[in-house]
């Protein structure tokens, strides 16, 4: 039998090493507590995990963006012809080429027909060979199309034989809409262009300084969400994990040890969190080479992370996990006995969180850009964002506090919701204050865009009520351009063709220039019907011949004086002017009581100049060369009516140009970075959303014994619910008050830099909307947690 006064006294607990080497330690038991914390632990780490994962699957994503941008374009540059004024000779290497490229509905198709000259021609990327006359080489996507019933109508346009597949070299992105065509009859005086080799020069023109403005401005807003989203999943707690610290005060640890060995178990979810955002990054780059989002695609190896910034997000976010965690339980009393939290006897102080948006917003007022701006200058200008985006976030917590406080009566669901946010309202603003600067920041770039839109946005003058598409290419004789405005006239869907067939015309005689060249007019030979919409004409018939002046151009007005001259004679047709010698030219009389009319505005929105002439007049076949231009008006009730032309120019000539006639025109770089940032705003408001259901979860298991409580006193689960919502909606409401009025300021801030003015201050209202949807959304899905938690089993303790 062993006494008590006979065993051996135990040895008080180790000092606590306050070195690097026992934070280490620290932190060791901190993770070996997160890997063995039980089915509890897990449940916290694997929240945890989801959460850092996200983000960290986001900001890989970022990372990517320069190698995402700069493949694409590396690609389509290698696939473009360089254009050059020195003519290309034939040889072995060399070929024709005409481009192709055209729309179908609402999307565009690129390509090239191709003729070799010789046995080794170049070949343009992603392609082993070229393909025969009547055979054609796709794309992956363009094939699928072509397969299905959407493509029946394009397939009748590229009536070709499919032979194989153009690979990812050849190709901008995944949907790239793109072949390349066989021919043996491609000639220069068709519009062909002979090459020895594919690819240009890489386009070194400086980007706008307000499309700078507006990148910078949507990188700080898409990544301080995510920041803030990870900063919210570390702070994950569980009664066991507080149990563990108490434990580990009652035998001997300080303060500061527990706080980092609960920074060990941040940091353990937070390196599982990192495994699951590789996992979710690599296995998301593969779902995006298969989905479209808003028109954007890429192959799996253009997103793939700048190793530098790959590296600070792999440091960055344990790094951040732990000191967020060692600074949040600063503020949580740990004792020997238990963990209290919601304790506070001071209420939040605004003396120190309001500076923050006050130095952004001082920072954004004394900025400058422009041209002239150095990288230091967008340091300064993030920063100040950086700094407005934050304050809000910090504000939030005291706004939310000061109103709840005030708070008093109403429903037995808001009683409840209302005195459990007077009691701790830290969890609430925690879980909306990723959403809170998302919105803002949204606000905020959507207002920029907005304002700058008018200066990468021009009005064409072109009228689209009298003709919506316009078509032009040039012939080697008069007989086939005129055969073209015939055939528009017979396609389905066409009610109306502005047709003319044009060429120069010269006085015989007239001395030349200083430049040696002499004074020359359009002529355009048309139908009355056609010959209206370029001109006043007060009456017309076949036979008729008009001099158009008034033009808007003196200088076509000059030259129309001097070679349009009553009786006189023209050369109307030079082969030589068009490199076809061995042809004589063809002169034309200008009749003696040739009318003057004004020029009118056509529905291009261009005024013609020069000599208008009908078919009785002069017959476009004795014309050696000649161009054409169709200006045409579809029946909108017509289905695919567009395509049915655009499937008869490329029937008389697979090089024609054809367009369609709009309103304004937008900048395509301005566009192309508004459609990827705004998809980045979408997938980052998923990401928010993800989190708050994931932190909502998180703080309904802290309280599920106080539910189970609450329902076994003979609370209706309706009263809880209801509870639960009023609990959301509260922070949130308010949460979206400093969200618009940050937005909004923020937005006039940028604009300011820029010189642009606000022209829309009710651009909050969609993103507000999608945020208030969001979180509806957020609280329905966290309902059926809710409901589980309120059983009796969250009554058992140990």
């Amino acid at each position: 039998m062993t006494l008590l006064d006979d065993r051996p006294a135990q040895a008080a607990p180790a000092p606590t090493e306050h070195g690097i080497a026992g934070r280490l330690r620290d932190l060791a038991l901190g993770v070996r507590f997160g890997f063995s914390g039980g089915r509890e632990g897990w449940v916290r780490t694997l929240l945890t995990a989801l959460g850092v994962g996200l983000g960290v699957a986001v900001l890989l994503g970022a990372a990517s963006v320069p190698n995402f941008t700069s493949g694409r374009d590396a690609r389509y540059d290698a696939r473009s012809i360089e254009f050059s004024e020195k003519s290309v000779r034939p040889s072995d290497r060399t070929l024709l080429t005409l481009d192709t490229s055209s729309t179908y509905r609402d999307v565009s198709v690129g390509g090239y027909m191709l003729d070799a000259d010789g046995g080794h021609p170049a070949l343009p990327p992603g392609i082993d060979k070229l393909p025969g006359p009547g055979e054609m080489l796709v794309s992956p996507a363009l094939r699928d199309l072509l397969a299905s019933p959407d493509g029946e109508l394009l397939k009748k346009r590229y009536d070709f034989r499919d032979v194989g597949t153009i690979h990812e070299a050849g190709l901008s992105d995944p949907f790239d809409l793109y072949m390349y065509a066989g021919s043996d009859s491609l000639s220069t005086d068709r519009g062909a262009t002979r090459v020895d080799g594919f690819g240009r020069a890489a386009n070194d023109n400086p980007l706008d300084p307000a499309l700078v403005l507006m990148i910078l401005l949507g990188c700080v807003v898409l990544l301080a969400p995510i920041a803030i989203f990870i900063a919210t999943a570390v702070r994950f707690g569980g009664e066991r994990r507080d149990r563990r610290l108490a434990a580990l005060r009652l035998v001997g640890a300080d303060a500061r040890m527990t706080r980092w060995v609960a920074a060990g178990e941040a940091l353990f979810g937070t390196l599982v969190g990192l495994g699951f955002g590789l996992i979710t990054f690599f296995a998301g780059r593969q779902v995006f080479a298969h989905v479209e989002v808003w028109r954007l695609s890429a192959f799996p190896d253009d997103f793939t992370p700048v190793p530098v910034l790959a590296a600070v997000v792999l440091l960055a976010v344990p790094l951040a996990a732990i000191a967020v965690t060692v600074f949040a339980l600063r503020s949580v009393a740990i004792e020997p006995l238990g963990v209290v939290r919601g304790g506070r006897t001071r209420s939040r102080k605004l003396w120190w969180r309001l500076p923050v948006p006050v130095a952004g917003v001082l920072v954004l007022l004394l900025s400058s850009f422009g041209e002239g701006s150095s990288q230091l200058d967008m340091v300064v200008i993030a920063g100040g964002v950086l700094l407005t985006l934050v304050g809000l976030v910090l504000v939030l917590p005291w706004l939310v506090e000061a109103v709840v406080s005030r708070l008093r009566g109403g429903s037995v669901p808001w009683q409840l919701a209302t005195r459990r946010l007077q009691l701790s309202s830290s969890g609430a603003t925690r879980a909306i204050s990723g959403i809170t600067i998302a919105v803002a920041g949204g606000i905020a770039l959507q207002m920029f865009t907005v304002g700058i839109n008018d200066g990468f946005s021009s009005s064409t003058g072109q009228d689209p009520k009298r003709a919506q598409i316009g078509a032009n290419t040039d012939f080697p004789s008069g007989a086939l351009a005129d055969r073209m405005v015939q055939e528009f006239r017979t396609t389905k869907g066409v009610t109306k063709v502005i047709g003319t067939v044009s060429t120069s015309a010269e006085l015989v005689g007239a001395k030349p220039d200083a430049d040696g060249y002499a004074p020359s007019v359009s002529l355009s030979v048309g139908s009355c019907p056609s010959l209206r919409e370029l001109a006043h004409l007060p009456s017309c018939s076949d036979g008729d011949v008009f001099r158009v002046t008034r033009s808007h151009d003196s200088y076509l007005d000059g030259e129309l004086e001097k070679v349009a001259v009553p009786g006189g004679r023209l050369v109307v047709d030079d082969p030589e002017d068009a490199d076809r010698p061995g042809l004589k030219p063809v002169h034309w009389k200008l009749p003696g009581d040739v009318r003057t009319v004004d020029s009118r505005k056509d529905p291009a929105g261009e005024y013609y100049g020069g000599i208008l002439a009908t078919p009785g007049a002069l017959d476009p076949a004795t014309l050696h060369t000649a161009s054409t231009s169709a200006q045409i008006q579809v029946d909108p009730r017509v289905p695919d009516a567009a395509d049915q032309v655009r499937n008869t120019a490329f029937a008389v000539d697979p090089g024609m140009h054809v367009w369609t006639y709009e309103l304004a025109t937008r900048d395509k770089e301005y566009a192309s970075i508004r459609t990827a940032l705004f998809t980045a705003a979408a997938l980052t408001m998923v990401i928010i959303a993800a989190s708050m259901l994931v932190s909502q979860i998180e703080q309904l298991r802290e309280r599920r014994r106080l539910l189970s409580v609450l329902v076994a006193y003979g609370t209706k689960r309706s009263t809880l619910a209801w509870s639960v919502l009023w609990q959301t909606a509260i922070p949130v409401l308010l949460g979206m008050a400093v969200a618009v009025t940050g937005g909004l300021a923020l937005g006039w801030l940028m604009l300011r830099l820029v010189g642009k003015p606000v022209t829309d201050w009710l651009v909050f209202l969609p993103l507000s909307g999608v945020a208030a949807a969001l979180v509806a959304a957020v609280t329905l899905l966290s309902l059926p947690p809710l409901y589980r938690m309120m059983r009796a089993e969250g009554l058992r303790t140990e």
